[in-house]
């Protein structure tokens, strides 16, 4: 039952930031494309804005791709990791912890999941299993 515990875990947040990185990267589901969010990067002093959401649409896609297939999964919770803790310094910190004040709370956890299973590991039906 562990087993198919981390495997839904890893599958449903692995794919979500798969989805947070196709917004910043392609303006898939919503999101507003490298352009887009470059601007908006620039705005709040992440600079150069289209770099910074090259890279964080990158660490997203690829770190979700990896988080769900639990394939070198302690990289993928680093990328995914890294991620939320940029959204906590620069954007989401001085609301305070509460999402309803668009604070943290929702980042630390996402946090919180991703380093958690790269140090407990991806479980039995992960691609990290068969390889290695």
């Amino acid at each position: 039952m562990i087993n198919i515990g981390l495997l839904i875990i890893r599958l449903v947040v692995g794919i979500l930031f798969v989805g947070h990185g196709a917004q910043k990267l392609f303006g898939w589901f919503g999101g507003y494309g490298l352009k887009g969010t470059g601007g908006w990067f620039e705005s709040i002093g992440m600079k150069p804005g289209i770099t910074m959401a090259l890279f964080a649409g990158l660490a997203e896609l690829i770190g979700g791709i990896l988080f769900a297939l639990g394939l070198l999964t302690p990289l993928a919770g680093i990328m995914i990791a890294g991620t939320m803790v940029m959204a906590i310094i620069k954007v989401h910190a001085p609301n305070g912890l509460w999402s309803t004040s668009n604070g943290y709370e929702y980042n630390l956890t996402l946090l919180v999941v991703a380093i958690g299973i790269a140090l407990i590991g991806p479980g039995q039906y992960a691609l990290d299993a068969f390889l290695f």
